[in-house]
């Protein structure tokens, strides 16, 4: 090869390098701003997701109340909470908002609070035709208490206010959480759901 053809060769090569530089620094830049501006749609997705998800469940809700006694606020917080505002694969799949188990149902596995730490387990889980069939079967639950004790949850029933009803959720051992009742007024405040207790 002549030392012209090898000049060649090599001016051909550091283009080519500089071109591909240029080209992966362009896209490590597109990309950036691509994500940054996904980041900003599937935020304000997530927002109108929520609220959407509220809407759905606040006619049952309520609904609920008027006929039992369970606050709404309190059903549509433990419903956001338990399904990851209708995202977890319970709730999407089998349209159990709650973690509601079931000997006759899905078999799934699940965190929970145990001796002090969180551990995954197995269980079986109830499978619901859709949300609002999932409501009533919660307010169910309160309605008519554990195999152990039928008032097991009457101290939800009468609550006067959603932080009552939310504390007396974790006093029963609703869910193994220890900052259980501290989430669920957390939610309500931040959405103002008790907009919706009648």
């Amino acid at each position: 090869m002549t030392r012209k053809r090898k000049q060649q060769v090599a001016r051909m090569l550091f283009v080519s390098f500089i071109v591909l530089v240029l080209v992966a620094f362009g896209n490590g830049v597109y990309e950036y701003w691509n994500d940054l501006q996904n980041e900003q749609v599937v935020s304000a997705q997530s927002d109108q997701t929520k609220e959407q998800f509220i809407a759905s469940l606040v006619p049952v809700a309520k609904e609920e109340q008027q006929r039992y006694g369970v606050l709404a606020s309190i059903t549509l917080a433990q419903a956001a909470l338990e399904s990851d505002w209708g995202k977890s694969e319970l709730s999407a799949k089998y349209n159990n908002l709650f973690g509601i188990k079931s000997t006759n149902g899905s078999l799934m596995t699940t965190k929970e609070y145990v001796d002090g730490q969180w551990i995954t387990i197995k269980d079986t889980f109830a499978v619901y035709s859709s949300w609002d069939e999932s409501v009533r079967a919660h307010t169910q639950l309160f309605v008519n208490g554990t195999d152990w004790n039928k008032a097991h949850y009457q101290a939800v029933l009468t609550a006067t206010d959603y932080t009552q009803a939310a504390q007396a959720l974790q006093d029963q051992g609703y869910a193994t959480d220890p900052n259980y009742a501290q989430k669920l007024i957390a939610l309500i405040k931040e959405y103002n759901l008790n907009q919706y207790d009648v």
